[in-house]
């Protein structure tokens, strides 16, 4: 027997929680959200939405774990949510001869579910609440992805609900070695195309997936801002050697313990703002291997050369006890800590509390530019802004990820060692509509709860990227200031619509560029095959191909 999906509406206790995601910044107001079980759930859900004529300049969105960091799910234009966090199995499919993740499983999901079952693991995130259906798609990474690469790297099929009549859903499966070239270049669109562009994603399937370390080695450390301001050399000197350490690494230069291996060690720097107190280190490496205690100790080493040597104040090196970024405090972490990786994992997987955030992101291919630098250590010693929850964070990056061609999947940037997270992020904090609490009604009647926040963040961006004009940009050989700056584009799936605001954003590289360079093209045209009628689309969607002159765009969801 068929069976309706659920539809919650605003009459219903559930409504609140499910028109908005983790980003508090966002909350919709949908005729309804769709909690879907299954891919028939979606189409359904999908039929109805474009049955109804009211629905023809509003947008249907898609929710799996609810992160989306821009108001591409929550926004006023939209009519109509699907919900598939309820699909969350992930299991071996013998039909497929391949592991399936369903599109709602968080990535604690996945990694409890393949590594009780199978004893395998994506190398995917390590925020435990975010949803495969936009994790995967965008390309995701995480601690385990310079040893084995990007979750996309193991994508073997797609399973997405698509509307190319725009009038009726489709259920279609899409593998890597379909005869159909149409099917390859969805397969391929989902290899880092981004959510929210070509249809309702419900199931991937992956094959030969990677068996993690059974043990790892972690430490946390931090050192105290206090020291750091009246050496601000050393903290120069931190974020210039972290750079070149992954640059010499990917290039099989610099130091010789550098060539001993380290595509097993993730590290995530943490360049909070001042009134932090405190700037930290995460390190996660493979335990299994008897010199990682040693290789450890040289890469701290390495970063830390000076800080207890030397004419004038020293830095010490001491514990995280606090809260930076998304990562709660670790003091437990201080001592070098073999744990079982599972085991590791729950430690390190965090998302951080439900707040209000703005985010940036950059691609580096090389160490940061003396220019960089300081600006990195202007901003955050800023003395008129004070956030202990606004950072850089710089995380290590290349290894396996840069063993794969920039056009193999839709990932184009293979050739980064670090990838960065401009992070800030803020509650309420106010009572501005005065009725005796705080929530997200008074942030839409007083703008200056988020504006300290969003000047902040904005000002380190564009102080950072100041030669090439706003932006990390993409490499032109016509212009010097991009090859010079070491950078590589933004990460899709840390969307930024400054990106594409000409007033933050001269370089004349759109956010398209940023995100996909070259492989924007194919995206397009695939755009064109399976979504040309422009249903499934958001303030940066891959647009469609322009239309020959003389000829009429179909109109939005039509």
């Amino acid at each position: 027997m068929t069976t309706q999906p659920i539809e919650v509406t605003a009459d219903d206790a559930r409504y609140d929680a499910l028109r908005r995601g983790f980003n508090q910044r966002w909350i919709a107001e949908p005729d309804y959200i769709v909690v879907a079980t299954s891919a028939d759930d979606v189409v359904a859900a999908l039929d109805k939405f474009l049955a109804d004529p009211a629905h023809v300049s509003r947008r249907l969105t898609v929710r799996s774990g609810g992160h989306c960091y821009e108001n591409f799910v929550s926004s006023a234009d939209v009519a109509v949510t699907i919900d598939v966090s309820q699909m969350n199995r992930a299991y071996f499919d013998p039909s497929m001869n391949a592991y399936c993740v369903e599109a709602g499983a968080t990535n604690w999901h996945s990694t409890t579910q393949l590594y009780r079952k199978a004893g395998r693991a994506l190398p995917g995130g390590s925020c435990y609440s975010v949803g495969s259906g936009g994790h995967i798609s965008g390309g995701g990474y995480g601690l385990l992805s310079r040893l084995f690469g990007l979750t996309v790297d193991y994508l073997y099929a797609v399973e997405v609900v698509t509307v190319a009549d725009g009038k009726k859903a489709k259920v279609t499966l899409a593998p890597k070695d379909s005869r159909d070239a149409a099917l390859r270049d969805l397969w391929w669109a989902h290899t880092g195309g981004g959510g929210g562009n070509f249809g309702v994603i419900t199931r991937y399937w992956f094959r030969d997936l990677p068996s993690p370390p059974a043990q790892v080695l972690l430490r946390s450390v931090a050192w105290e801002w206090k020291d750091l301001l009246k050496r601000p050399d050393l903290f120069k000197s931190l974020v210039r050697r972290y750079g070149q350490f992954f640059e010499h690494e990917q290039a099989g230069t610099g130091p010789d313990f550098v060539r001993r291996g380290y595509r097993d060690m993730f590290t995530l720097l943490k360049l909070t703002h001042v009134s932090n107190g405190k700037v930290g280190l995460i390190v996660q490496m493979d335990g299994t291997k008897k010199d990682s205690p040693d290789r450890l100790k040289a890469f701290l080493d390495h970063l830390t050369e000076g800080f207890a040597a030397g004419p004038g104040p020293h830095v010490a090196q001491t514990v995280l006890d606090r809260q930076m970024g998304e990562h709660s405090a670790q003091r437990e972490l201080f001592i070098p800590t073999l744990l079982p990786w599972l085991t590791a994992t729950q430690s390190l997987n965090e998302s951080g509390p439900n707040r209000c955030g703005k985010y940036k992101s950059a691609y580096h291919t090389k160490a940061f530019t003396e220019q960089q630098i300081d600006a990195i250590h202007h901003h955050l010693t800023d003395s008129g802004y004070s956030n202990p929850d606004a950072l850089l964070q710089i995380d290590s990056y290349g290894g396996k990820v840069n063993d794969v061609g920039p056009g193999a999947t839709a990932v184009p940037q293979r050739s980064s060692v670090m990838k960065l997270q401009y992070q800030t992020y803020w509650t309420w904090n106010a009572d501005a509509d005065h009725n005796g609490v705080y929530d997200y009604r008074d942030a839409e009647k007083d703008a200056r709860i988020a504006e300290p926040h969003l000047k902040w963040i904005r000002a380190i961006y564009a102080g950072v990227y100041k030669e090439t004009k706003g932006v990390p940009a993409v490499a032109d050989p016509a212009w010097p200031a991009s090859r010079s700056a070491g950078t590589d584009g933004c990460y899709v799936n840390y969307p930024d619509v400054d990106l594409d605001d000409t007033a933050l954003n001269t370089s004349g590289q759109r956010s398209r560029r940023l995100y996909y360079k070259a492989n924007y093209a194919r995206l397009q045209q695939t755009k064109q095959r399976w979504d040309p009628h422009n249903v499934f689309r958001h303030a940066q969607s891959v647009e469609l191909p322009r239309p020959p002159e003389g000829t009429a765009s179909p109109p939005p969801g039509r």
